[in-house]
């Protein structure tokens, strides 16, 4: 279940923070279909069933992703984050605190959640919103894809809750820095330490709690 919008980059999102494609450059092409279908279509030379195979996702049904999903993927290993990026404590405040005027449904309803990509230097380079909060991110994480940005050199801000799943997708496309105007859950607390990924979560003025690495966020 999703917003109904910004769908091909939620699909390219999905796929590569789930693991089963590397690049766009695997897409051949997606295809949207009647009765809310989509299909991916990869270039042929990629081992699709080798891909799924070592992929979370052929064990489970994805639901709306805010609640109802297993527990099992917390005992995988998420992908190591290699950056060497920092960000000053000023652009994590100002990335999170912009959610709340940037998003416009969000703002107007409270009702949706909100993920954006900011440079070190406070640009934003992507902006979604979505019922559920896995989607927002799959959906920013699709838009900078399509854009060919390098996400070692991007954080991730978000209005919803740091759960071990938001945490593996951004450390599985390299994210280094995910901050949240919400609390991290103790699954996002432990794939952050496993992924070598900064948490931060309640940042709201200039308060910000950081769980794992803080030496990327620079006081």
């Amino acid at each position: 279940m999703c917003s109904p919008f910004e769908l091909k980059e939620l699909a390219i999102g999905h796929l590569l923070s789930e693991g089963i494609i590397k690049s766009t450059k695997e897409i051949q092409n997606i295809l949207f279909k009647p009765k809310n279908s989509c299909f991916v279509n990869l270039q042929p030379e990629i081992k699709f069933q080798e891909r799924l195979s070592l992929s979370r996702l052929h064990q489970r049904i994805v639901t709306s992703a805010c609640g109802g999903q297993s527990t099992y993927q917390f005992s995988r290993k998420p992908q190591k984050v290699t950056s060497k990026l920092t960000v000053q404590a000023e652009i994590i405040f100002e990335g999170v605190k912009q959610l709340n005027f940037k998003a416009k449904t969000y703002k107007q309803t409270g009702g949706v959640h909100a993920a954006a990509l900011y440079t070190s230097k406070g640009l934003l380079v992507a902006l979604a919103e979505d019922v559920g909060r896995h989607n927002a991110v799959d959906k920013v994480i699709g838009i900078a894809a399509i854009k060919e940005i390098d996400f070692d050199d991007l954080f991730l801000a978000s209005t919803g809750r740091l759960s071990g799943d938001i945490v593996f997708k951004a450390a599985k496309v390299g994210i280094p820095i995910v901050a949240s105007l919400g609390a991290a859950l103790d699954s996002g607390f432990e794939m952050a330490q496993k992924a070598n990924l900064t948490l931060a979560g309640f940042v709201r003025g200039k308060r910000i709690n950081i769980y794992t690495f803080p030496e990327r966020i620079l006081l």
